[in-house]
């Protein structure tokens, strides 16, 4: 059986996938992962030997980049990025089965749209249950289109959303579809979930409540094991006091690096603690030249997390997951869509402590660590972290295999 993996977004989005790859090779499958060209994705599937086909528009390039201000250059984007990852879905799905995509919803559009172009069966992935249709939350304000103030019913706001969805992703996706000869779809939000989605989250982190609109099927979190060393310099660091504060906030631009960066390292040594600062995305970096506090690049997590005091982080729900099977308190610092989620059910399961909005200020960080910090916070942690499954990505390979999945 041949598969095609299908992502487009950061780390957080790709990482999953390249878990499912392994777990699916292990059964005798073949399998190529669609993902961004950008290098550090090429490095990361090559160091995994995991078959990569590159899409030609670079994510980091579109973070950095200026955001749309009408619809017309909405629609823009969205049909480039859509074509951009059709083209390198087509190229992976020669004699390929199955397709299973995510990402950001114009490229799990186009990847879509190439496997209906080529009869490939179809699922589609999410990592967080917000993202899926529920009377037990509402859906995400998109660019343009706030939720209405008025309507507070879930149900009523996600039927409101498929017209959202329409507004914001319709016209790029249709570009597409008709330069492949294929008709526009009535609902593009249903075209690119399928009736049958799946839900890559831990059941205790991230549980599925029914009733809802789709047949969902929860896998628990898919995790690439990492056997990699801490680099050298790390390790002698770690060894020469009591456990650091991990801080790192992933592809997320903090609003600049200095101030977050300052922020957190006072915060933090305000605790009597060490410092490990991740730079990320942000390029995060030290404040001055005292040794207990250190910059890193790269670094296994899976190795990391369980030797530190606490992990400060953005949210995604990688290292959530991650520093929870660790058994580590953590603080989370929420930016954008899947974020403030993970943070407010770190909160209720007092594992740790949800940051007060976006931006990290020497008070507000102190404050959440006081919790993140306490006793309590880090039996909790312990008593969560083996409940946190561990086999995601081989019960998703299996269901695959069993030709789990719809025609596209």
């Amino acid at each position: 059986m041949r598969v095609v993996l299908s992502s487009y977004g950061s780390r957080g989005d790709v990482e999953p996938l390249a878990a499912l790859a392994l777990a699916l090779r292990q059964s005798g499958a073949e399998v190529r992962l669609v993902a961004p060209g950008d290098q550090e994705f090429a490095d990361r599937l090559a160091g995994i030997g995991v078959e990569m086909v590159p899409v030609r528009y670079s994510v980091r390039v579109l973070a950095a980049g200026p955001r749309p201000n009408s619809p017309e250059d909405m629609a823009e984007r969205v049909a480039a990025l859509a074509k951009a990852q059709y083209a390198a879905v087509a190229e992976a799905a020669e004699g390929a089965d199955t397709l299973l995509a995510t990402g950001l919803f114009p490229a799990v559009t186009g990847a879509r749209t190439a496997a209906e172009k080529q009869g490939l069966r179809y699922a589609y992935v999410t990592f967080f249950p917000g993202m899926l249709p529920s009377p037990h939350h509402p859906p995400y304000p998109l660019p343009g289109r706030p939720l209405p103030e008025d309507v507070s019913d879930n149900r009523t706001l996600w039927d409101l959303d498929v017209d959202s969805v329409n507004a914001v992703f319709g016209a790029g996706l249709s570009a597409l579809r008709t330069e492949v000869g294929l008709p526009p779809v009535p609902s593009v939000r249903h075209y690119a979930m399928g009736g049958r989605p799946l839900l890559a989250a831990d059941p205790v982190l991230g549980p599925w409540q029914r009733p809802a609109e789709l047949d969902v099927v929860q896998t628990g979190a898919w995790f690439v094991p990492d056997e990699r060393p801490l680099p050298a310099d790390v390790e002698a660091f770690l060894r020469a006091g009591e456990p650091p504060v991990y801080v790192g906030f992933g592809s997320m631009g903090m609003q600049g690096s200095t101030e977050p960066a300052r922020a957190a390292i006072e915060a933090v040594r305000a605790h009597g603690r060490r410092v490990l600062v991740s730079r990320g995305w942000a390029d995060l970096g030290l404040i001055d030249d005292r040794d207990d506090c250190m910059a890193v690049g790269e670094a296994n997590h899976q190795r990391l997390f369980p030797r530190v005091a606490a992990v400060v982080h953005h949210g995604g729900a990688g290292t959530t997951t991650t520093a929870a099977r660790a058994g580590v308190p953590q603080v989370i610092v929420p930016q954008i869509v899947d974020q403030p989620y993970w943070a407010g059910r770190v909160a209720e399961l007092g594992i740790g402590a949800a940051h007060d909005g976006p931006v990290p200020t020497f008070d507000s960080l102190s404050a959440a660590l006081a919790t993140a910090l306490a006793p309590e916070t880090a039996a909790a942690a312990r008593t969560v972290a083996p409940t946190v499954r561990a086999d995601g990505a081989e019960r998703t390979a299996k269901l695959l295999l069993d030709g789990f999945g719809e025609p596209a």
